[in-house]
């Protein structure tokens, strides 16, 4: 018996390899951050770093992205990352929400909740120094002053929501 269920787990973890996610690689930046504000190097090689792989269009994949199920987990990963902050269609997002994701990029790094500790496992350069932290904390804090000094002090404030209709959690 046991032979045979691991002879259909084998079985399984090969035919799972034929069933792959669609992988994050369009690099499309033309509503990209860096077309609107400026990214100097410095702040461009942390995010090369630490953060394009899961928040941009093109995602540098390591080689056990090949395999499954690790692709999969990737894949949501690299899904739920883009969800919450593509720095490649940032601009084509209103103000407020350039506004109030950049709030949460100064949150997210300043409370070491970015990049996450799964990423940062394997991607031993994408461990964030104190130094790296404060730069793309001054970094997006600038962008925010600018967003200030330019726009409409109510054109910056994320509308409130109404309670959520059932089901919707």
């Amino acid at each position: 018996m046991l032979r045979y269920t691991l002879i259909a787990l084998a079985v399984l973890l090969v035919v799972i390899q034929f069933i792959r996610p669609e992988k994050n690689l369009s690099g499309d930046e033309t509503n990209g951050i860096a077309t609107k504000y400026p990214v100097p190097a410095d702040v461009q090689a942390v995010l090369k770093v630490a953060c394009n792989d899961c928040h941009t269009n093109k995602t540098e994949y390591p080689w056990y992205a090949n395999v499954q199920p690790f692709a999969w987990w990737i894949g949501n990963h690299i899904e739920d990352g883009k969800r919450h902050l593509n720095f490649s269609d940032f601009t084509s997002r209103r103000i407020a929400i350039q506004n109030h994701k950049l709030e949460e990029v100064i949150d997210e790094v300043k409370e070491h909740e970015m990049p996450l500790a799964s990423y940062t496992w394997i991607h031993r350069d994408a461990v964030l120094t104190d130094a790296q932290r404060e730069l793309l904390i001054s970094w997006a804090e600038g962008i925010m002053d600018n967003l200030k000094a330019t726009y409409p002090p109510d054109s910056l404030v994320m509308p409130k929501r109404g309670p959520r209709p059932p089901g919707r959690d």
